[in-house]
């Protein structure tokens, strides 16, 4: 064994010694201001260079709205390819086919309610047009689903237009028989 080395002695806290000895030294003084300037340029770094997450929103493209005369050239929808959704407030879709006579059924949104009837009619009905007429007292979400159910159907035609007053009536009568179904 080396003769000049000696093991470190190891202090005792119950040696009155070593409690001496470390009352007498000199307490610790740490300047504590570059640690702080460098956490707050850090901070500073990195809320600069990261990027926030963008909200994201469904993009409606809207045409341009026509001029009166290209308005006269257009040709109106067959009756035979039409198809209106009514959005009311008790979270069903009112759906009617053609525009004269009209019978309206009732159907929930979704995989098992919506989607389903949108793919069957697209492939039973070239050029299908879809009139989403959405009532005052609709929620938004319900205009979403809808258009959800649209893209996952395929159906690229569709428009949103503002209910008539005949649409109106024909929720309300739809929506009261619906009430007093046993």
């Amino acid at each position: 064994m080396n003769a000049r080395y000696t093991s470190p002695r190891l202090s005792d806290p119950d040696d009155p010694a070593d409690r001496d000895a470390r009352r007498n030294q000199p307490p610790v003084d740490m300047d504590m201001n570059p640690m702080v300037d460098m956490a707050f340029l850090l901070l500073t770094f990195f809320m600069l260079a990261t990027t926030f997450s963008q909200p994201r929103t469904m993009e409606i493209v809207m045409p341009p709205k026509p001029e009166p005369q290209q308005e006269l050239l257009e040709q109106p929808i067959k009756e035979s390819k039409a198809l209106t959704l009514i959005l009311g407030n008790d979270d069903n879709v009112h759906w009617y086919r053609g525009v004269s006579e009209p019978q309206l059924h009732t159907i929930f949104y979704g995989a098992d309610g919506l989607q389903p009837l949108l793919v069957r009619l697209n492939s039973e009905v070239s050029e299908l047009v879809v009139l989403i007429k959405p009532l005052p007292d609709s929620r938004y979400e319900n205009l979403v689903d809808v258009l959800d159910d649209l893209t996952l159907a395929g159906i690229e035609r569709y428009a949103l237009v503002a209910p008539t007053a005949a649409d109106e009536a024909l929720y309300l009568a739809g929506s009261t028989l619906q009430r007093n179904a046993p």
